[in-house]
């Protein structure tokens, strides 16, 4: 899989006259993620992140600033979603990214650039792009392991894990932009030792630490992508939480797979951080344990397995209303590389795709949950908590087996790498409601 280029963009020297992005923990101008925001219910519209600012991409389509492939994708940029932008692929992601990189580190560009910055604070931020299709992969195997010895403690592993990316279709109707609060959803829901299910809110309402990977140009129906062409086809990652519904889960995903468990909601951060941004921190895939099958022809490219994963740490914190109240900061409950993928983003789409399924821009997958082979970087409380047989404590002294009302969970990003400049995914929050959803 091609690479992106690393040029003067990724400069660890590179600062910016707005000076909140210099030494900012997420937005540096090395970074420059894509967005759509919109400021006291004016129409949503493009917007790329700077420190804790925004650069306005309708206002500076209009400036006259910009020339060629940079005009043209911030114009792209300038209406209420990225699709348009998406769908240019990295050509015009590349030429805004340069444009807008010199605008903000040349000093003698600041008046004309200031007046069209937006604060972050004083704007609402709205899903990047309209999401035509979601699918949820599952290549996280230290997650699939542990959720499989919870059920099949002799073989928690199908024989079909380590030959390709499981997935399954999830509705992109019901995702929505870091903030949305999480309201309890009803379904069925039977005990083991009960001789009928039951009807009502979920007892084990889960979290699931995901990256999400949006679909730059898609494919026309019919024509599959090759695994060394699919870079060209990945515009950029953000943070997933596909919120899970354990008990509902656990009655009705025979033999079909996921339902009313996982489509109530899924939260991602608001923020794509392009393939662009991305390049430095781009690492070797993990080689594979002594014995696994090699993957087939399809899902393999020596290019791939030489940078196809990221240097990326994952997080996950927990406030409980009690916590927030005493003005607590969240609590760690996880952290770990996001490494632990046993697939690549480029085979997830190369398999996608190989039977001629067409993706579109604006599309996203989900990586599935992403889970350490350590205690300490599990990504859900169903691995946490062992189903629910081993509560964890809060500072505060209170204990969880899984979510509960006035709960915040909050999943964050940090790109690292030796001689660049450390870059994040911003955040992905929800807040659990005390009530659930009424009928």
């Amino acid at each position: 899989m091609t690479r992106p280029a690393i040029d003067e963009t990724h400069d660890p020297l590179r600062t910016s006259w707005s000076e909140s992005a210099n030494g900012h923990g997420c937005f540096p101008i090395q970074n420059l993620p894509l967005g759509i925001f919109s400021v006291a219910g004016d129409t949503p519209r493009g917007g790329i992140a700077i420190g804790d600012r925004i650069v306005d991409l309708k206002a500076l389509a209009a400036s006259q600033l910009l020339q060629g492939d940079a005009q043209r994708a911030a114009q792209a940029a300038a209406g209420p979603c990225l699709n348009a932008l998406l769908e240019m692929g990295a050509q015009g992601r590349v030429a805004l990214r340069k444009a807008v990189s010199g605008l903000l580190s040349n000093p003698d560009q600041r008046s004309e650039i200031e007046p069209l910055l937006i604060t972050q604070s004083a704007a609402a931020m709205h899903l990047p792009a309209k999401i035509g299709d979601y699918t949820d992969f599952y290549v996280g195997i230290h997650h699939a392991t542990n959720i499989g010895s919870l059920f099949r403690p002799d073989n928690p592993l199908l024989p079909n894990y380590k030959h390709i990316p499981i997935g399954y279709h999830g509705r992109a109707s019901s995702i929505r932009p870091s903030g949305t609060a999480i309201r309890r959803p009803n379904g069925q829901r039977k005990a083991p030792d009960a001789d009928a299910p039951l009807f009502g809110p979920t007892q084990k309402l889960d979290y699931e630490l995901e990256l999400g990977v949006w679909v730059g140009p898609g494919n026309a129906l019919g024509q599959p992508i090759p695994i060394g062409e699919a870079g060209a086809h990945i515009a950029g990652l953000c943070l997933l939480n596909d919120w899970s519904a354990r008990d509902f889960q656990a009655w009705e995903y025979q033999p079909l797979g996921p339902f009313l468990a996982k489509n109530f909601l899924t939260t991602i951060s608001p923020w794509i951080i392009t393939a662009e941004a991305l390049a430095p921190f781009r690492i070797a895939q993990p080689a594979r344990p002594d014995g696994d099958p090699r993957p087939l022809p399809y899902l393999w490219d020596d290019a791939d397995q030489a940078h196809g994963a990221l240097g990326l740490t994952l997080e996950v914190g927990l406030r409980s209303k009690v916590m927030a109240d005493a003005g607590m900061d969240a609590h760690r409950i996880g952290r770990g590389p996001a490494s632990n993928m046993y697939w690549t983003v480029a085979q997830m789409v190369a398999h996608h795709t190989c039977n001629g399924c067409n993706l579109q821009a604006g599309d996203l997958l989900g990586t599935g949950t992403i889970s350490a082979s350590t205690s300490d970087g599990l990504g859900s409380l169903m691995e946490i908590t062992r189903n629910g047989s081993a509560p964890i404590e809060l500072p505060t002294g209170e204990k969880r087996t899984f979510l509960e009302g006035g709960d915040e969970l909050t999943l964050t990003a940090t790109c690292e790498a030796d001689g660049f400049v450390s870059i994040g995914f911003g955040e992905c929050t929800g807040l659990i409601q005390n009530g659930g959803i009424a009928l």
